[in-house]
């Protein structure tokens, strides 16, 4: 039944000019029909290489819209108008609007995990595997890092010479993991290696033998010869047991299932690329235009 629907998401795609751009974190039926899989920032960077002028995005909502902030002349569709992410709605642009009216000498570090109105009233967007080299590249020395505070803890444990500021938000997925979860891994795989995802806590990170973004997770995974006990997602457990069957990925804690990223399903998808299901993505022209410049300096400083 898979087999037959991914089949005709295939024959869909080449109809009605369609490209599938999906998360790492989507299911694996879901990353084998997709042109183009991996984390947020590089599905909509390479978005805008695409010749197909409509995008299906499988993830959640911010991801969708900062491929419509950066192609604005696609036709870009979430197929699920649910599948939010809990951390990208956390804080409100309001509040961040009175710290930097109270406090004129800061700039504001973004999570690329944000609302697109979040973004429009920051100064530079970061990704997981960005931060580090963009904060530290900054000239300021006083930072608000929002809404991240456990991704932002890693960057100002980084970089002591930063005066980094934190608000209270987080991955509710990422944040579930305990220490007790952690000693039970080391317990039942004492060999293997430990890799996690900065947005866990601390006291978790504490545990790890290689802490980086998704995409490094997976490149680190994919190029062992240990067993690797895998720090984020369910997902990408998953997909690690089908490339490198011979291996184990066994998962740092069965808390690491993110609900909304998988409100999406096969059969979603078959409906967006038919042009019968999903939301189209629409942002006002002077919003787009100041979310998209948190995201030009991103790329400016991570150079």
């Amino acid at each position: 039944m898979i087999r037959e629907i991914q089949d005709q998401i295939l024959e869909l795609k080449q109809k009605n000019d369609v490209a599938v751009l999906a998360h790492s974190y989507q299911s694996p039926e879901i990353l084998e029909v997709a042109d183009i899989t991996g984390d947020s920032f590089a599905l909509s960077v390479k978005a805008q290489e695409l010749p197909q002028k409509n995008i299906v995005l499988c993830g959640v909502r911010f991801m969708a819209d900062t491929i419509k902030l950066l192609s604005p002349e696609k036709r870009v569709v979430l197929p699920v108008a649910e599948a939010t992410c809990p951390m990208a709605e956390q804080i409100s642009p309001e509040r961040v609007l009175k710290f930097k009216q109270e406090n004129p000498e800061f700039k504001v570090v973004a999570y690329i995990n944000t609302t697109t109105e979040l973004k429009a009233v920051c100064d530079v967007c970061v990704t997981s595997s960005s931060a580090l080299k963009i904060v530290r590249n900054m000239p300021e020395k006083n930072i608000l890092f929002i809404p991240d505070y456990n991704l932002g803890s890693y960057i100002k444990k980084s970089l002591p010479e930063k005066n980094i500021v934190l608000w209270n938000g987080m991955c509710p997925v990422h944040a579930a993991v305990t220490v007790g979860d952690c000693k039970r891994a080391k317990a039942a795989y004492p060999n293997a290696k430990f890799l996690m995802h900065p947005e866990l806590p601390q006291e978790i990170l504490a545990y790890a033998d290689v802490i980086g973004s998704t995409a490094a997770i997976l490149d680190y995974a994919k190029n062992c010869v240990e067993d690797c006990v895998i720090g984020t997602e369910k997902s990408i457990a998953d997909y690690l047991r089908i490339t490198c069957p011979d291996r184990k990925f066994p998962l740092l804690s069965k808390r690491l299932m993110c609900p909304n990223m998988r409100l999406t399903n096969i059969m979603d998808v078959c409906k967006a690329v038919s042009g019968e299901g999903g939301e189209v993505i629409e942002i006002d022209e002077d919003l787009r235009l100041s979310a998209k410049f948190p995201i030009d300096e991103m790329i400016r400083l991570s150079k």
